[in-house]
């Protein structure tokens, strides 16, 4: 896919500003069709925080490669640099094979802008996209847990017993039992991880109007691939999908990607299964016949690590004090922004590898 050469310097932005600024103007002189959603939120600095879809392209194309960053906020760093290396060295060679491209910039720009990977209303985006109507899955074994995951002090010792509740429970029941029960999505504890909220966020509202404003229900195919971090060996982007075993995004996805594919539904991924994916949204906004979706996960650094990083920035949210210009939220906010964007030239070379191949992977499989 595309040529060689590597720039993580000028893919890569250092905060959400400058990520939008840097995104806008790659897409302005690569003449895109530009839309900007307004979130009704400022960024820390008063800055306006929107998500900016750019159409590159025939407007009527048939086949479409969607390229979504900041479906959680943090992650974004990732995403945004993936899409503006696109921009600068891939696009001409996908449209030369009649593929248009959308990349939705963003899509929790709240969260990026504040560090975090929820929404402004404290929702994981990945588990807000169920059904509210048809009632919200069970998660008893968080509920048991919940003072546990997200103690009311970060004291050493209130931490230590926090942690020894939890080695016990992880001992007792099993390790995936255990994540299930931290990160498949719990309705009930809004201060908590994996919250999938009461109903539609901002961001869900609005990925429904992208969908809408861009006609991809009337596609032939769409293509989407949602940058992830935080799971699995450093720097390795694993391509995993959600679609149903027996349906046709499974089909597609196992013929487009190969034996790297994720399947949490059966087992065979550094993810659990999850309640409320936001492919089930892009599923009911586009036509689960015509979807074919991946997260694209890229691992950091060990799973501890990120637990104490979110753990840590849950508890500033919900019991402490959030103030931009202190050295704690600094604290707090740079240890979760390492472990979701580590901030080295090997892993963001990394990832601008594996962006690259499969992007070639889904633009052929549309292709054949």
């Amino acid at each position: 896919m595309y040529g060689m050469m590597i720039d993580p310097v000028e893919a890569f932005s250092q905060d959400y500003r400058t990520a939008r600024e840097r995104f806008l103007e790659k897409a302005g002189c690569g003449k895109a069709d530009l839309h900007h959603y307004v979130n009704p939120n400022s960024g820390p600095d008063g800055e306006e925080l929107a998500t900016d879809v750019a159409w590159f392209g025939p407007a009527d194309a048939s086949n479409v490669l969607v390229l979504v960053s900041a479906t959680h906020g943090v992650e974004g760093f990732c995403g945004s640099g993936a899409q503006i290396d696109c921009i600068d060295f891939g696009l001409a060679e996908i449209m030369d094979q009649g593929v248009a491209v959308m990349m939705v910039h963003a899509l929790n720009p709240h969260g990026f802008a504040w560090l975090r990977r929820t929404t402004e209303e404290g929702v994981d985006l990945n588990r807000n996209c169920i059904l509210f109507e048809n009632g919200i899955p069970e998660n008893r074994a968080y509920d048991e847990l919940a003072d546990a995951f997200l103690p009311r002090s970060l004291d050493a010792q209130c931490v230590a017993a926090a942690q020894e509740r939890l080695a016990k429970w992880r001992a007792e029941h099993g390790a995936f039992a255990f994540e299930m029960a931290r990160s498949s999505g719990q309705y009930t504890h809004p201060e908590g991880f994996y919250y999938g909220g009461t109903r539609p966020t901002w961001s869900l509202r609005t990925m429904e109007r992208i969908c809408a404003d861009h006609a991809l229900a009337d596609r032939a195919n769409v293509a989407v691939i949602d940058y992830h971090t935080g799971l699995g060996p450093f720097g390795y982007g694993e391509p995993i999908c959600g679609h149903r075993p027996g349906t046709s995004g499974q089909m597609r996805c196992r013929a487009w990607y190969g034996d790297s594919l994720g399947e949490p539904l059966l087992g065979k991924s550094s993810s659990v299964p999850i309640a409320g994916l936001t492919q089930y949204a892009w599923a009911r906004f586009v036509g689960d016949d015509k979807l074919t979706f991946v997260a694209l996960e890229y691992g950091t650094f060990p799973a501890e690590e990120g637990a104490a990083a979110l753990r840590d920035d849950h508890w500033l949210h919900a019991y402490g004090t959030v103030d931009w210009t202190s050295a704690g939220t600094r604290a707090i906010k740079r240890a979760l922004r390492r472990f979701y964007h580590p901030d080295t030239a090997d892993w963001k070379g990394l990832v601008l590898l594996r962006s690259r191949q499969v992007i070639g992977q889904a633009v052929a499989g549309m292709t054949a």
